[in-house]
């Protein structure tokens, strides 16, 4: 319960703030530092990221915009100078830095005006997704779709400082301030500290998963049964009843144009064969599809043309799919259960065992399995009766343990969801710390 008077902040996405705060423009409480990189300043380059904030360039992994090589196109950031991504500030590219670095020219630095306007208060306030979603409108060449989880996707929207500074903008007393910093921060540790627990639970359920699967498609069920060695180094020991054999001798590829439209598109995806949706145009697509290849409710469809981000999964569908993908079925189902073998397949591609074979371009994601290496490359064969338990024992356990995995990615949602509606709560007063 509130024990002070509330009244109207005659601003929406504010709402009632207590009695004894104020209302002003943003260039009457922060100060944009204009500083140029020009004589060189600093070498530090610093990169700012919805996720982590801002942080030094060379920590940066994965892909992204590449550094000038030019420092004097950069502008100078202090420590606790709040730093934003003018061209995403709608999906939270924001961040309070801890470091003296150069920062990209499309960046805005801000700083408080005086000593009794704490930077961190309005770092928090910038967090929070009301502030984020008041800027609509604001920007520049805005193209932003809102997701199915309500997040919105923006590109290359840029918001003019003009507008940004004629924001207005809370301000509680330097005492509130201040007790408000310290109650967040305290919360943050707290909360932070539970998510990042949770994911690492999350990295440990998929390392296991992973194993689980290792050990069962090439030991068994059997923990009693005689084992000897196979001779391949990711396969290790099988039971003596298993054999090895080669693909070609299970499996045969198949290669069958449509010739025609009106069929389901297939996709290759990491989560499985998905029909495209080719009204929106998802994805690359030939704008004529009727060159692309049959696949059957059963077949295999593998993209073998990217063995980095590729996958491969047995069509639950009829359909057509690029003729650049394997498709390819069982000769004998006396033999072969297709599950056991999906789960080998699928295993080849998350432990890179298919990679280490793969030539072409790496680095353009054109590292593809050839025809003569995937067919040749040796399978271990358990008995029909054996891969049909295996393959029962892994649906189950699979189950459970991607349940506990999505339990889990729930969690930190609901986590990340109170962090953003406690600092709110906070730095609008809605809430007395």
């Amino acid at each position: 319960m509130l024990n002070r008077k509330m009244k109207d902040s005659g601003i929406e996405w504010i709402g009632e703030i207590p009695k004894e705060w104020n209302i002003r423009k943003l260039k009457y409480i922060l100060v944009e530092r204009k500083e140029k990189n020009d004589p060189i300043k600093t070498n530090n380059i610093l990169s700012l990221s919805v996720e982590r904030g801002v942080f030094p360039y060379s920590e940066k992994t994965g892909g992204g915009n590449k550094a000038k090589e030019d420092l004097t196109a950069y502008k100078v950031a202090y420590p606790f100078d709040i730093v934003i991504n003018s061209m995403n500030i709608l999906a939270g590219a924001v961040g309070l830095s801890q470091y003296m670095g150069a920062v990209s020219p499309v960046y805005y630095t801000l700083f408080s005006r005086d000593d009794k306007i704490s930077i961190e208060y309005y770092y928090y306030l910038f967090l929070t997704e009301a502030f984020q979603r008041s800027l609509l409108g604001l920007g520049n060449g805005i193209m932003m779709k809102e997701s199915s989880t309500g997040k919105l996707n923006t590109i290359r929207m840029r918001i003019p400082m003009e507008r940004l500074a004629s924001l207005y903008l809370p301000i509680p007393t330097s005492e509130n301030q201040e007790k408000i910093i310290f109650y967040i921060r305290e919360k943050l540790v707290q909360i932070d500290s539970v998510i990042s627990g949770t994911k690492q639970s999350i990295i440990d359920l998929k390392k296991y998963k992973q194993s689980l699967i290792t050990e069962t498609i090439t030991k068994g069920l059997n923990n009693n049964i005689e084992m000897e060695a196979s001779g391949i180094d990711w396969i290790g020991k099988i039971p003596r009843t298993w054999k090895l054999t080669k693909i070609n001798t299970l499996f045969k590829i198949k290669k069958n144009i449509a010739r025609e439209l009106g069929y389901n598109v297939l996709s290759v995806t990491q989560n499985g064969l998905k029909i495209k949706n080719i009204s929106q145009n998802e994805g690359q697509m030939s704008a004529d599809y009727s060159k692309y290849q049959l696949v059957l409710k059963g077949q295999f469809v593998m993209n073998h043309m990217d063995l980095l981000t590729g996958w491969i999964d047995i069509s639950k569908f009829d359909g057509v799919t690029s003729p650049d993908y394997r498709v390819f079925e069982s000769k004998d189902s006396r033999l072969v259960h297709d599950r056991y073998f999906l789960y080998i397949f699928q295993l080849c591609y998350l432990n890179r065992i298919f990679y280490g074979l793969g030539q072409g371009v790496s680095n353009l994601g054109r590292w593809r399995l050839q025809s003569d290496k995937f067919l040749n490359f040796f399978l271990p064969l358990p008995t029909l009766g054996e891969q049909l338990k295996i393959a029962k024992f892994l649906d189950e356990k699979t189950i459970e343990i991607d349940q506990l995995i999505s339990d889990k990615e729930q969690l930190i949602k609901e986590y990340e969801t109170y962090k953003k509606s406690l600092i709110y709560e906070y730095v609008t007063g809605k809430k007395e710390v």
